[in-house]
């Protein structure tokens, strides 16, 4: 496939999404319609478009180009079981409290159970977190196009992070949640179309039926996927599954961005609806995207084609591409570049709408009622969502300039660092309800817990006598502060009610 031709893709495919735009937003721009789409988002159009928030370009690219380690294979579907339980806790014990608090941002539980200081800090934990994950999710897809089209005509990187943020603000920033639930809707459509067509394609490729293809799969070196032997490798069982749970927990159920489009449901009763098919679909979809890792490999192997390499270094994020635009003929690198693009601006314009509302929610105050159309506040939250498109910016180039470890490692490592006190801040407010905290003391202790697990990281193969923290380091992140918020803690004066 040509770069015209994939750049002349992109064009239509972003001209839909500005003509879906254009219509959402025609009839209300407003800060209700902004923030929280006027609270009447049909369930079932939340579920599948979350699917492509969810998932983003390290899941269509980064997990199955993992899936050639012998180390790794399908090690990664043990975490999104994980990720199930996660998905069912939230739906059962978060979503409840967040409608019976009627929330716009989810920080607001923080505030009214541990004060303002707390309020601020997790509001400001979320944002640094969000804006770090989410720059990262697009530096991924902006590599490949960077790759594959832009440096064909010398366009440097920095104009393509550029030109791809520009074009994110341009359809989000007057509708914000209510045109994403429809624009999610339509590019979940097609990442879930696209990942089908590519196990087509490739089986097509191998002479194999898709029956066929799921056996051969299955008898391969590159399906193992529970891990019992060694628990002081990164890839055990337990520590999949647990870390699973937690980071999902902490960054769904926690997280402004996935949390805005459920709290966009009329009831609580749709927005768990739409959390328990989510979660299906999801489990379903990873299995999915861990066979084609599987298919991958093996097509390489049969058609003798190498992992990419790139500054001497295989990059295993650069495979699927390197055979779906160059090797798998013309269609199938259509339905490969229609699947990556609408996974990672799915996750994008999401974040950019989570964010623009954290700020201007949690900041701001634009959730009171005189703030809903008043063209003061639209102004000035136009100005917060062009503030963080340029801080996502300056944080991709950034990462460009530094990043050597693949993508989906450094996701989930910087996670368990940012927002483990999220989870020890809600932990303490939701178990804890004979005490409140001191306040003020609150940002030292949300500082010094990543401090203290950056250092047992770094040191526990030595300390804990070759044990390797993995995904479960969340967990210690959010033990921690959950100790520390309990040290400055003191009785309750009142009767806690939340």
């Amino acid at each position: 496939m040509s770069p015209f031709a994939i750049l002349s893709l992109i064009v239509v495919y972003f001209g839909i999404l500005f003509f879906i735009s254009h219509i959402v937003s025609k009839k209300d721009s407003g800060n209700d319609a902004f923030f929280k789409a006027n609270k009447n988002s049909k369930w079932y159009l939340v579920a599948f478009g979350m699917i492509g928030t969810a998932l983003s370009g390290v899941t269509f690219i980064s997990v199955p180009g993992e899936v050639g380690n012998p180390d790794l294979q399908f090690k990664y579907f043990q975490f999104v079981l994980g990720n199930a339980i996660g998905f069912l806790i939230i739906a059962k014990v978060l979503l409840p409290l967040y409608y019976r608090m009627n929330l716009t941002s989810i920080y607001g539980y923080i505030e009214q159970r541990l004060g303002t200081v707390s309020y601020k800090t997790a509001a400001t934990i979320f944002l640094i977190s969000r804006t770090i994950g989410s720059a990262f999710r697009l530096y991924l897809v902006v590599i490949v196009l960077q790759r594959y089209v832009f440096d064909h005509y010398g366009i440097p990187f920095t104009f393509t992070v550029l030109l791809s943020l520009l074009l994110i603000f341009a359809y989000t920033y007057k509708g914000g949640l209510k045109t994403i639930i429809i624009t999610d809707t339509l590019q979940t459509f097609f990442l879930v179309l696209s990942v089908f067509l590519t196990i087509i394609f490739i089986c097509k490729s191998l002479d194999l039926s898709v029956i066929q293809a799921f056996e051969t799969v299955k008898e391969s070196q590159y399906s193992k996927i529970f891990f019992f032997e060694d628990y002081l490798k990164g890839n055990y069982f337990w520590k999949q599954l647990l870390g699973g749970i937690f980071v999902t927990i902490a960054m769904v159920g926690l997280d402004q961005d996935l949390m805005q489009k459920n709290l966009s449901c009329a009831t609580i009763g749709e927005a768990q609806k739409n959390m328990f098919t989510f979660t299906g679909i999801f489990v379903i979809i990873n299995l999915f995207f861990l066979s084609v890792g599987a298919l991958l490999y093996m097509y390489a192997e049969k058609n003798g084609i190498s992992v990419p390499m790139v500054d001497d270094v295989a990059r295993t994020d650069f495979l699927f591409p390197e055979i779906a635009l160059k090797s798998l003929g013309l269609i199938p690198a259509i339905v490969f570049l229609l699947g990556l693009t609408a996974a990672t601006f799915a996750t994008t314009d999401s974040a950019l709408t989570a964010l623009t509302t954290s700020f201007c929610v949690d900041f701001l105050g634009m959730d009171k009622a005189e703030n809903q159309n008043n063209p003061a506040a639209v102004r000035t939250r136009h100005w917060v969502h062009i503030g963080f498109s340029l801080l996502m910016f300056l944080v991709i180039v950034f990462f460009n300039a530094v990043n050597d470890a693949s993508v989906v490692k450094m996701i989930f490592r910087i996670a368990s660092y940012t927002y483990g006190p999220l989870l020890g801040l809600y932990a303490f407010g939701l178990f804890v309800k004979s005490k409140t905290v001191n306040d003020k003391l609150v940002p030292f202790i949300c500082l010094i817990s990543p401090a203290i697990c950056y250092i047992i990281s770094a040191n526990s193969s030595e300390w804990l006598n070759g044990y390797t923290l993995a995904e479960e380091l969340i967990i210690v992140n959010g033990l921690i502060t959950f100790l520390g918020l309990f040290l400055i803690s003191k009785p309750a004066t009142g009767q806690t009610r939340f």
